[in-house]
């Protein structure tokens, strides 16, 4: 069996895929790291929908998928950028997801911490975007799920300088009911976020973004970082108060990071979590056994999986952990809200293919063919 793939420059090559999946199963739960798997939603194909309209999601499928991370020992963080917040879901569609999410993890036993902004506001004064702010810890912690302070497009809009978000994260981390996630987002994810904590001097913007924290240690669970420097990252998790975890959003340089070294280790709150779930858990349950040798032959491999749907524009990888999520059998068609399945071209989807069918990501490799020929037939790509 083979099948025609399109490289970079759309000339033609043949792939002979992979006959075998990679053997993983379900295991005991982690006791080294806490990992978090970034979820993508379902779209619902079906719908009567334009890319503006709100999102139609498929409920069903998407809470599905959810128990399938749960399943394998991994948390859920949920309504995050991976499920394409603020690139076609609302915070009408946010706060739906992260209600039915949060009662489905109560049932199923499954860890979740849920993402808390500010989209329902696109520009505002620094007293709206707290309000803004608070609006959505309500929510989420009347589901009685954990927090994570998402980074703010209308507090980045409204600051005027550090001592802006100093006030406002202050003001939201004294009324937190229980210790939260900080996230920092960098522009490669979300341009709008450019010069957040008050500057674009990296080092500059770590020092405001470590004053919050020091400020209040007892309400900050861990911090998120998605800056894409592991070097930045590992000498930011060193300076933070003990206690305060470090979850690497890293999805260039992931395995380093959570091996660690002999100062600390970074836990993780990934997108690349999504397609590689079963196996992520498998190489966790590996280190927990202190075998950070067997836990980097398992992952590592994974990572120019990775770099390939994080490529620039990074805010398109979404388009990438669907297309797997499609192809290996999760849900039953490549359809994205706001129409998103458009950001990424063929050839990229087909190496997206190409990669994870060599690390034996799909299930059911004759299935991910099968629809993976689907998709090329439909751009012209004859078998």
């Amino acid at each position: 069996m083979t099948i025609r793939l399109p490289d970079a420059t759309g000339a033609l090559r043949t792939y002979e895929p992979r006959t075998e999946p990679l053997a993983v199963t379900p295991g005991a739960p982690f006791t080294s790291r806490t990992v978090f798997s970034a979820a993508h939603v379902v779209a619902d194909p079906c719908a009567d929908v334009s890319p503006d309209s709100p999102a139609a999601v498929d409920w069903d499928a998407t809470l599905a998928f959810r128990r399938h991370l749960w399943s394998h020992g991994l948390g859920v963080a949920e309504a995050m950028d991976t499920a394409q917040r603020g690139m076609g879901l609302d915070w009408a569609g946010a706060a739906e997801l992260i209600r039915r999410s949060a009662a489905e993890a109560a049932s199923a036993g499954g860890r979740i911490a849920c993402g808390v902004g500010t989209d329902q506001l696109p520009a505002g004064t620094l007293a709206e975007v707290r309000a803004a702010y608070e609006e959505q810890l309500a929510v989420v912690e009347e589901c009685g799920a954990q927090a994570i302070l998402m980074a703010s497009r209308a507090l980045a809009k409204a600051a005027s300088g550090p001592e802006d978000y100093l006030e406002v994260y202050g003001h939201l981390l004294r009324q937190a009911a229980e210790p939260v996630i900080l996230h920092w987002l960098g522009p490669m994810f979300d341009p709008a976020l450019e010069g957040y904590w008050g500057s674009t001097d990296l080092d500059a913007a770590t020092g405001t973004f470590l004053e919050v924290i020091a400020a209040h240690p007892d309400k900050v669970d861990g911090i998120k970082v998605s800056l894409l420097d592991a070097q930045r990252e590992i000498d930011l998790r060193r300076r933070l108060p003990r206690g305060v975890r470090c979850y690497t959003g890293d999805d260039f340089n992931y395995p380093e990071l959570i091996a660690g070294d002999d100062q600390g280790f970074s836990h993780a709150l990934l997108g690349i979590f999504d397609p590689l779930g079963p196996l992520a858990a498998e190489a966790v349950r590996v280190l927990d056994t202190g075998n950070t040798a067997g836990f980097r032959d398992l992952l590592d491999p994974t990572v120019e999986l990775s770099r390939h749907l994080f490529q620039a524009p990074t805010r398109f990888y979404k388009t990438g952990v669907v297309l797997l999520a499609w192809l290996a059998g999760h849900q039953t068609h490549f359809t994205m809200v706001g129409g998103l399945q458009s950001a990424r071209s063929l050839p990229h989807l087909a190496r997206a293919y190409e990669l994870a069918d060599g690390l034996g990501l799909f299930p059911d490799p004759e299935l991910a063919e099968e629809r993976m020929k689907t998709l090329l037939a439909m751009y012209g790509v004859t078998r």
